[in-house]
């Protein structure tokens, strides 16, 4: 009896409806008019400034609803329960014809969106394999090939709903293909543990 052990499997935690719908149209129209930072990927995408929650009731409500997944996704990551800060958080607004290129975040250990508007189909966020060297040098892709789990290299996220979140590791490559639809505003954040302990050799983090 033949068995497939799929070897070392990348975490992605879906939260349907995390946010409640007046937190959610409290963020959008809030941040809506404060996202006047440009983004080189796209002259459609612009950004916030870096937040915290401090900054802003509403983002303190929301990292109060976020902070229990931090800490349930990182115990997947890191085998154990401990506490999870939001390092930053920032609002996107993708207008129609907007994209944002492929990317990860640096310094930071998990990364995750809450969906604040309706997504077009076309525009849900799309995962990557990484480009380094973690594949062979030749490939067989033509029209009959089957797509698996083994063999893809993107991956389409399920349609999201307002206040869906998201989580995944920070370093798993990620984006957004041109946006045919309406305005897509997406809460965006980063977050760090408190510490992590390696047999007596603890590292500390600050938020």
């Amino acid at each position: 009896m033949q068995e497939v052990i799929g070897l070392f499997p990348t975490p992605f935690m879906r939260a349907p409806g995390a946010l409640d719908r007046g937190l959610v149209n409290g963020l959008v129209e809030h941040f809506s008019a404060l996202a006047d930072q440009e983004n080189n990927s796209s002259n459609h995408l612009s950004h916030t400034a870096m937040l915290h929650p401090s900054d802003s009731p509403l983002l303190v409500d929301a990292a109060a609803l976020i902070n229990p997944l931090l800490i349930e996704f990182g115990a997947l990551l890191f085998g154990e329960r401990i506490g999870w800060s939001l390092k930053e958080m920032w609002v996107n607004v993708l207008d129609a014809g907007g994209r944002q290129a492929m990317h990860n975040h640096a310094n930071s250990f998990i990364s995750g969106v809450v969906y604040l508007t309706p997504t077009h189909p076309d525009s849900r966020t799309v995962f990557m394999k990484s480009p380094g060297g973690v594949e062979f040098s030749f490939k067989n892709d033509h029209a009959g090939v089957v797509t698996g789990p083994y063999n893809a290299e993107k991956w389409i996220s399920p349609m999201p709903e307002p206040g869906d979140v998201v989580l995944f590791p920070s370093y798993l490559m990620h984006a957004v293909p041109p946006n045919p639809g309406g305005r897509r505003l997406t809460l965006a954040f980063n977050a760090i543990p408190a510490r992590l302990d390696s047999w007596g050799y603890t590292i500390a983090f600050s938020g």
